[in-house]
């Protein structure tokens, strides 16, 4: 049989239930609010980049369909692994990161593709210039973080730069021959 908390401890344990989240942090309250305000956006925007380049990978065809499927669940298991740092980073400066898809809906940037036939090379141009926004968007990023002394955010950043504008490259490096024989 269950043990019954007394009333005291029972009120306490559902006092900490209703408690904010609130993890103490260094920063300061404006500090989190901004930090935390750019990484939510930073983290709905790689959710929508990733699904979008899921969705590319799931409906890719035509003559180079093996590399532009590998290349594009490469790039999709590397913007995936992005989240979760993202958003512990977002708990760890003490703000509150995203709860829904509904959520992710009203702050993403990216723009989704729910077209039914999109060619491979026109899903290569737009996932390059979604990861150009990306990293524009992670450079904005950094700005808060270095203007609030936010190090540790900041380095974090600096490497998902780093993987985005490699996935821009490798992008329009699959892409630029293809039509024209080069550009």
């Amino acid at each position: 049989m269950p043990k019954t908390l007394s009333p005291k401890k029972a009120a306490a344990a559902k006092a900490r239930r209703g408690a904010a989240l609130a993890t103490p942090s260094d920063l300061g309250a404006s500090a989190t609010k901004d930090i935390a305000g750019a990484l939510n956006a930073i983290l709905a925007d790689v959710f929508a980049l990733y699904l979008k380049t899921k969705n590319f990978h799931w409906h890719m065809s035509g003559p180079h369909f093996r590399d532009y499927h590998l290349l594009l669940d490469d790039q999709a298991d590397q913007i995936y692994a992005m989240t979760d740092p993202i958003a512990e980073r977002v708990r760890k400066v003490g703000g509150s990161t995203l709860r829904s898809i509904g959520h992710i809906a009203r702050l993403q940037r990216v723009s989704d593709n729910d077209a039914d036939f999109v060619s491979p090379l026109d899903m290569l141009a737009e996932l390059h210039q979604d990861n150009q926004q990306l990293a524009t968007s992670l450079r904005g990023a950094h700005e808060v973080c270095d203007e609030h002394r936010d190090i540790a955010t900041a380095s974090l950043i600096e490497n998902w730069i780093d993987e985005t504008e490699r996935r821009a490259w490798f992008l329009f490096e699959a892409s630029r021959n293809a039509d024209t024989g080069g550009h």
